[in-house]
C-alpha cells in the first residue's frame, strides 16, 4: 500500500470504502484489511483514526444516522405537498438504499457493535429505529394538516411501513423493489386512515 499519501479527509475515504465493500462482498466480506484495501491506503490508517475496527464500525453507523436525521427534516418540511403515498414512497426507497440494508445487517451480525450503538444511545435496531421516528414525524404532520385521519396512530404506522418495507429491500439476490411495489405496501398499510 502506498504510504505519505495525503488524505483530505480520511474518515470520510474509510467510511466510503467501506459501504462499497459491504455492499459488494457482504457482512463476512468487511474487515478492516478489506476496508483498507478499498481505500487505497495502509491497514494503520484505519487504526490511527479509530480505536479499532469496532469503533470504526460504530461511527460508520451513526455517520450514516446523522444523514437520516437530515432526511428526516426534509420528510417533515414535505408535508402537506404532493400525496402522501408518493412522498413516503420516495422516503422509503431512499431509506433502504444498498448501503442501509447492508448496514442493518452488519448491525444484526457484531454483538459488539450494537453494544457499542446502544451506549451512543441509538434506537434498538440503529436505522430502522431512527428510520421509524423519520416516518412517524412526516406522518403526525400530516395527521396535523388533516390529511390522514385525526385519530391515526403514527406510532404503529411509522413501524408497519418501515417492516413492509424493510423486507421488501432485503432480497439482495433480487435486487431492489419497483417502485410500484414499495407504493403498493405504502397504500395498503395506510389505506384505514387517508383523508
Amino acid at each position: 500500500m502506498p504510504t505519505g499519501v495525503a488524505l483530505h479527509d480520511a474518515r470520510r475515504q474509510l467510511f466510503e470504502a467501506a459501504e462499497r465493500v459491504l455492499v459488494r462482498d457482504g457482512v463476512t466480506g468487511l474487515t478492516s484489511r478489506a476496508v483498507t484495501t478499498e481505500a487505497g491506503v495502509a491497514k494503520g490508517v484505519l487504526h490511527r483514526h479509530f480505536a479499532d475496527f469496532d469503533a470504526f464500525l460504530a461511527d460508520l453507523v451513526l455517520d450514516r444516522i446523522a444523514r437520516l436525521e437530515a432526511q428526516s427534516a426534509d420528510l417533515r418540511d414535505a408535508a402537506g405537498s404532493g400525496t402522501v403515498a408518493d412522498t413516503l414512497t420516495r422516503a422509503l426507497i431512499t431509506l433502504f438504499d444498498p448501503v442501509v440494508v447492508a448496514i442493518v445487517a452488519l448491525v444484526i451480525a457484531r454483538d459488539e457493535l450494537r453494544a457499542r450503538l446502544r451506549a451512543a444511545g441509538t434506537a434498538r435496531l440503529p436505522l430502522v429505529g431512527e428510520g421509524a421516528a423519520m416516518i412517524a414525524g412526516y406522518l403526525a404532520a400530516e395527521r396535523d394538516l388533516g390529511r390522514i385521519a385525526p385519530d391515526a396512530d403514527v406510532d404503529v404506522l411509522a413501524p408497519t411501513l418501515i417492516g413492509a418495507a424493510h423486507l421488501l429491500f432485503t432480497d439482495r439476490e433480487a435486487g431492489p423493489p419497483e417502485p410500484g411495489a414499495v407504493r403498493t405496501a405504502v397504500t395498503t398499510v395506510l389505506s384505514g386512515v387517508m383523508r
